[in-house]
């Protein structure tokens, strides 16, 4: 008879990723080399040197928020705390490096504490969670308000205008034909999923997403974890809410509308599942590279917009029955 603890380790290796690669691992790549190579096919200027330098540039902003909110859906959570916490982080950029409004020049300081301030709110969005035992879209959604109030009080009805040449920089100028934003993305990418795979806030977090009541029967405290995932997700989004900035010559409210939605459908996409325990950064970094060829792609063959976005939500629907089906059938149950 084995005791309590030796069940415990053997429930809690379930939800660790697993190292072989199987089909639906395999499938949104394959997708992704499936619908680069129509869109090559039908429209010349598509496969051009310049229109994949612009595919990876547009895919920049979305890369850092979705690594962010992949380590949120990897606990089982939802977040939408990216809009407020954009908005704010790029307000306070814009407000903290050279502009029109004020004679700061703080450079990189003011970046780094515009992400801190990011961290912060996110550190908020998990702490309620944790302690007010809400649901976590309807914390994170809270939070977006938050930090569009904040974002809106240091807007205070006068565009911040940046004039710092460094950040400037990295939407302008380039490295092996991409600009430093796209760099910066890959450099998030690399970090998250080293995050994800060696240390103890990645495993814990698939363990939260696969079996969260086994993690804490095994005497692991679950919420400092959770505390620290939305942190990590605010930092995340305060990187993003800046390289806007970068784009944009300005400091906007604003600065992340759309991204929450975005970043949702790339991870889901990629392969990342809404309940956790499955997915990671890769995975949604594939989803992120799918979902800028599809609309790139779409408007290459003259696609109206309108229809993109419906395209864009079929193919959720498709993402999410394709990863849910082995569930449900072993489950017999639809939540």
């Amino acid at each position: 008879m084995t005791s309590p603890a030796e069940d415990v380790d053997v429930a809690t290796a379930r939800p660790q990723p697993r190292r072989g690669v199987s089909f639906r691992d395999a499938g949104p790549p394959i997708a992704l080399v499936v619908i680069f190579a129509v869109f090559a096919a039908l429209s010349p200027e598509f496969r051009s040197v310049s229109n994949v330098q612009n595919i990876m540039d547009t895919a920049a902003v979305l890369g850092v928020v979705t690594c962010g909110i992949t380590f949120v859906l990897m606990m089982g959570s939802i977040d939408l705390s990216a809009p407020g916490i954009m908005g704010a982080s790029a307000i306070a950029v814009a407000l903290m490096v050279q502009n029109n409004r004020n004679d700061n020049d703080l450079g990189l300081l003011g970046i780094a504490v515009a992400i801190l301030l990011a961290a912060a709110l996110g550190c908020t969005s998990g702490v309620a969670l944790v302690l007010l035992k809400v649901p976590s879209f309807m914390t994170t959604l809270g939070m977006s308000a938050v930090g569009l109030g904040l974002a809106t009080l240091m807007f205070n009805g006068v565009q911040p205008n940046i004039t710092d040449a460094m950040l400037e920089s990295w939407a302008v100028d380039r490295l092996l034909g991409f600009s430093y934003l796209t760099w910066i993305a890959v450099g998030c990418v690399i970090a998250g999923y080293l995050i994800q795979r060696y240390t103890r806030l990645g495993r814990y977090a698939f363990a939260i997403g696969g079996a969260e009541e086994v993690l804490s029967l095994s005497g692991v405290k679950v919420a400092p974890y959770k505390v620290a995932v939305f942190t990590l997700a605010g930092a995340f989004y305060g990187l993003a809410g800046v390289m806007v900035t970068s784009q944009l010559g300005a400091g906007l409210v604003q600065a992340g509308d759309g991204y929450d939605f975005s970043a949702i459908t790339a991870a889901v996409v990629g392969g990342t599942l809404l309940t956790g325990g499955r997915g990671g950064i890769l995975h949604s970094a594939v989803g992120v590279l799918l979902i800028m060829v599809l609309t790139n792609g779409l408007v290459q063959v003259g696609v109206s917009p309108y229809w993109q976005g419906g395209v864009q939500g079929l193919i959720v629907v498709a993402a999410v029955a394709a990863a849910v089906i082995p569930q449900r059938r072993r489950n017999q149950v639809t939540k």
